[in-house]
């Protein structure tokens, strides 16, 4: 019961923090391997309520639960293009990448909402990647590649978030119409020091530039992990 009353608790504040303006995004940048420069930056939301950071895990499968998804990940995707347009002029090559959550994907009307954004914001297409997991897009596989490839009508590039966690399943992968995959960090965190880490992520890499795919590393943190990163092939690095 106490649960439950906090949960409500959180998603009235959820509701509340849209409306006051509580949410706020960082951005992590994604380095690429052959140029050592910034390539691209991952949006992600942050939330301050009150005299508190809340962390993305306690707010975010509550919001789920309770259909708020949809308005959070089309603030999001808005307030991170519009940030985005800022660096433009500098870097203009640079790319946005934006969660996609299972709420907002399996909504019927995603790809109007991704098409009104940059419509609204004027965003290039070519440069927004949405980033999805594979557990999402098993929850309904026809109607999943069928959004994704409207998506892709729209310009928007597409990748696979947290690879080899999920169904990590090679007869599903080629029907994705998705251009880049996201090694998941458990394999990279002890990448220096474990032969099957290392051995699987050689294994993404080498799987995902057989199919055109562009690789990217997550949770790359010392210069060891780049280095065999670099040594094997992966892309991009974040």
């Amino acid at each position: 019961n106490e649960k439950l009353h906090r949960q409500k608790e959180i998603s009235n504040d959820i509701r509340n923090a849209l409306e006051n303006d509580e949410f706020h995004l960082v951005f992590q940048p994604q380095v690429s391997t052959k140029t050592l420069h910034v390539s691209g930056l991952e949006a992600l939301i942050r939330w301050q309520h009150q005299d508190q950071l809340v962390p993305p895990q306690d707010f975010l499968p509550i919001a789920e639960q309770n259909g708020l998804m949809p308005l959070i990940g089309e603030w999001a995707l808005k307030n991170a293009c519009l940030n985005a347009l800022k660096w433009a002029q500098s870097e203009p090559a640079i790319t946005l990448a934006v969660n996609v959550s299972p709420a907002q994907f399996h909504q019927s009307d995603l790809t109007a909402s991704v098409h009104k954004v940059l419509q609204e914001t004027r965003f290039p297409p070519e440069r927004l990647e949405l980033e999805i997991t594979e557990s999402l897009l098993m929850q309904n596989l026809e109607s999943a590649v069928q959004t994704m490839s409207q998506l892709n009508q729209l310009g928007v590039r597409l990748s696979i978030d947290d690879f080899g966690t999920g169904y990590s399943s090679l007869s599903y992968l080629k029907r994705f119409p998705v251009q880049k995959i996201k090694i998941d960090q458990s394999f990279i965190k002890e990448l220096e020091h474990n032969e099957d880490d290392a051995a699987i992520a050689l294994a993404i890499i080498q799987l995902s530039h057989t199919l055109n795919m562009t690789v990217v590393a997550e949770g790359v943190e010392s210069e060891a992990q780049f280095k065999l990163l670099q040594s094997m092939g992966c892309d991009i690095i974040q």
